[in-house]
């Protein structure tokens, strides 16, 4: 029986959601028994415990070194202290990368391991390499653009992509030029050219069970309105709404309708703006026909983001990589960007240069934005019809296609 590594980085939820996209693709294609071993950390860790409760035994805690979450995503300063100081109940980096090789090391001398997958974990990967197990690395960045941070990061940039050069295969979750959504992440060089693979992004293929349509779904039906979404970790979640109050308290936002996803299993959370400035739950807003300005979600079911997607006007995200594929790609829909770091601004800056969507800094860009989509919504319209027609969701199963070939020449 083969074993297979996965190791999943635990910063954000999206590689998490890759890495379980592909399992289960590569559950569909094998024709024969494997066992799989998971490992990561903090709410990934308890994330695959809830999702594979008869298999604990199969699913690591790994302490993998994390950036320190700061306002706005990771803070620079505190993680750069946390290389040899203790922050924020993190022990110093170079012990936490001693640890966590070491642990990492004796997960692979314990199972010998016959092909290693890893979504952005590259402890694992140099491990791979090392003991000449096949590894596949799972990305969309390599060598990415900076635009806040100083040119002194540039030399850890490298360093990164070196490791992750030393991966069998580099599997990138994106559609091949000229449509890859993360190009200006990525800045392959030469050398590792041959080892890259295209895939296509990670979309969830699962049909969703039609239910009868929810209260949230009734009360959105014939409305022009706008989809606002938090994801990511706390951070990130946290920035990226503190940005989006900011925009609602312009006076442009009076008549803006918006729906805000926050991501949060908070029920609590639900519940409806009137535009008499009053509050109420979805269901009462619903019976007593409430005309409406801002509803917010702590989640939505599947059923129900398909819907809001489907009837809004244009998105608003951070820039998140998987997101701006399923919305533009998957959905065909405008975007308004407001990037938390980086890797956000060189995905909104390729969507604006393609005209799939807006890029925004300030409060006013956003303000701006959306007046730029309404009037010109025929031309974004072209532009996503063209890019969604070359968009390729498959990259789950393209790269459980890969796994198993590789494991077949292992015979």
């Amino acid at each position: 029986m083969h074993k297979i590594g996965e190791f999943i980085y635990p910063w954000g939820s999206g590689h998490y959601s890759r890495m379980i996209r592909f399992h289960e693709a590569f559950i569909d294609l094998m024709k024969e028994d494997f066992e799989a071993h998971f490992s990561s950390k903090d709410h990934v860790y308890h994330k695959l415990l809830d999702k594979f409760p008869d298999q604990q035994d199969k699913i690591h805690n790994i302490m993998m070194p994390t950036p320190i979450d700061g306002k706005f995503g990771p803070s620079i300063i505190k993680s750069m202290l946390n290389f040899l100081l203790p922050i924020a109940q993190n022990p110093p980096l170079v012990n936490q990368i001693v640890d966590y090789l070491r642990e990492e090391r004796k997960l692979y001398n314990k199972e010998n391991f016959d092909l290693v997958i890893n979504d952005g974990d590259m402890g694992s990967n140099i491990l791979a390499k090392n003991r000449n197990i096949p590894s596949l690395f799972i990305t969309n960045q390599f060598r990415p653009k900076l635009y806040k941070s100083k040119v002194y990061f540039y030399p850890s940039l490298y360093f990164i992509a070196k490791q992750i050069a030393k991966a069998s295969k580099i599997i990138v979750a994106d559609s091949p030029p000229p449509y890859t959504l993360c190009e200006f992440n990525l800045n392959f060089t030469k050398e590792v050219q041959p080892k890259v693979s295209y895939v296509g992004h990670f979309i969830n293929k699962k049909n969703i069970h039609k239910d009868p349509p929810s209260d949230l779904e009734r009360i959105i039906q014939d409305n022009d309105f706008g989809y606002w979404m938090r994801t990511g970790n706390k951070s990130t979640n946290d920035g990226t709404g503190e940005r989006y109050e900011q925009v609602f308290h312009q006076e442009e936002m009076k008549n803006e309708k918006r729906i805000i996803s926050h991501a949060k299993n908070n029920s609590s959370i639900n519940s409806v703006l009137g535009k008499n400035g009053k509050k109420f739950s979805i269901s009462e807003a619903l019976e007593k026909k409430i005309d409406w300005i801002q509803i917010d979600i702590g989640y939505l079911s599947e059923q129900e983001k398909e819907e809001v997607l489907g009837l809004s006007k244009y998105a608003v995200v951070n820039g998140s990589h998987t997101v701006m594929g399923e919305i533009l790609g998957g959905k065909a829909k405008p975007i308004i960007g407001i990037p938390i770091y980086d890797e956000h601004t060189n995905n909104i800056r390729w969507a604006e240069k393609k005209n799939l969507g807006i890029f925004a800094s300030k409060t006013q860009h956003v303000i701006k934005g959306i007046k730029t989509i309404k009037e010109n919504y025929d031309e974004f319209e072209g532009n996503l019809l063209d890019f969604s027609k070359n968009f390729v969701s498959n990259g789950a199963e393209n790269t459980a296609k890969i796994a198993a070939e590789i494991l077949e020449e292992k015979r």
